[in-house]
């Protein structure tokens, strides 16, 4: 009697950044969105390049964050404006990411933004994922997917038309609303810095944006603001070189034109010992005259 064996038949292996979709299909919602995303990688890489040394860390710029499997896959997904997560490498086996996959990788985003084009409404749904008994599932909303799922210690919500910007940290298993400082920015201490608005001009738009600043409360610039400072302080550091350089050469002339004076008056007096000679001065009267020893008389005497 022979025995049959089943063959066991073995789920795919989860899709990689490479399988799945990198886009939604979707248009970008304003004008803003990709130079605020810039401005805020530009301007924090010097920081993030002195907490990793070693350059593991990764931003993404409305890219997916894949958070469970769907059909279609972009449907388990959701993508921030702008996100970075620490300690993980720019680029997966020498190749760019084209989105990140948390049931790849595990370690959650630090900070995530939404630039809200409309009220907000979309970024603040907390609608949590159900299925109904008929199998419907309820798409989740993006604030509860980042809270409950994805867990992403800190959330911001920037309004671009009010100018309205909201933070959540995420405290004991929820997200809480944090109080702006005394400088009216949002302290993301595991970084050290600060987000606040700033007002001013980035890429022809004269508008409120997002910056970060230090914990001194020092805006953190942008490459060409660096530049622009270093520019700055080396035409300071010229301009005080030369006003040395001019200061020692007024200082070197009045030098000299001391030292030919005194040799003028010296000589002046020099010439006079004569004169007071043959007025029938003695030598001691002549010393005393012109405030000489007797010693320089008698010897200009000789001379």
């Amino acid at each position: 009697m022979t025995q049959s064996i089943d063959r066991v038949v073995l789920p795919p292996p989860f899709p990689d950044h490479t399988q799945l979709p990198e886009s939604d299909g979707s248009f970008v919602k304003n004008f803003q969105e990709h130079p605020q995303s810039i401005l805020l990688t530009d301007s924090i890489g010097p920081v993030l390049q002195q907490i990793h040394p070693d350059g593991h860390y990764a931003i993404g710029q409305d890219c997916g964050i894949y958070w469970r499997e769907t059909d279609p896959p972009e449907k388990g997904a959701e993508a921030p404006d702008w996100f970075y997560v620490p300690n993980v490498p720019p680029k997966l086996d020498g190749e760019i990411r084209r989105s990140y996959v948390i049931w790849r990788e595990y370690i959650a985003p630090l900070i995530a933004l939404e630039f809200a084009s409309g009220n907000g409404e979309e970024e603040r749904d907390q609608t949590p994922l159900s299925r109904s008994e008929q199998g419907k599932v309820t798409k989740p909303g993006k604030f509860w997917v980042y809270e409950q799922i994805i867990r992403i210690a800190y959330y911001g919500i920037y309004e671009i038309k009010t100018g309205n910007l909201e933070v959540y940290e995420f405290l004991k298993g929820f997200y809480h609303k944090m109080k702006p400082n005394q400088r009216g920015h949002y302290p993301i201490e595991p970084l050290g810095i600060e987000l606040g608005l700033w007002q001013g001009t980035y890429q022809n738009q004269n508008q409120l944006w997002l910056r970060w600043w230090d914990n001194q409360g020092n805006l953190l610039l942008i490459g060409n603001e660096r530049a622009e400072v270093e520019r700055a302080r080396a035409q300071k550091a010229e301009q005080e070189r030369q006003q040395e350089a001019e200061a020692r050469f007024i200082a070197e002339q009045e030098r000299q034109q001391e030292a030919e004076a005194r040799f003028i008056a010296e000589q002046a007096i020099f010439e006079a010992v004569p004169r007071f000679l043959k007025m029938g001065l003695t030598v001691e009267q002549v010393a005393e005259a012109l405030s000489l020893s007797v010693e320089q008389v008698r010897e200009q005497v000789k001379g």
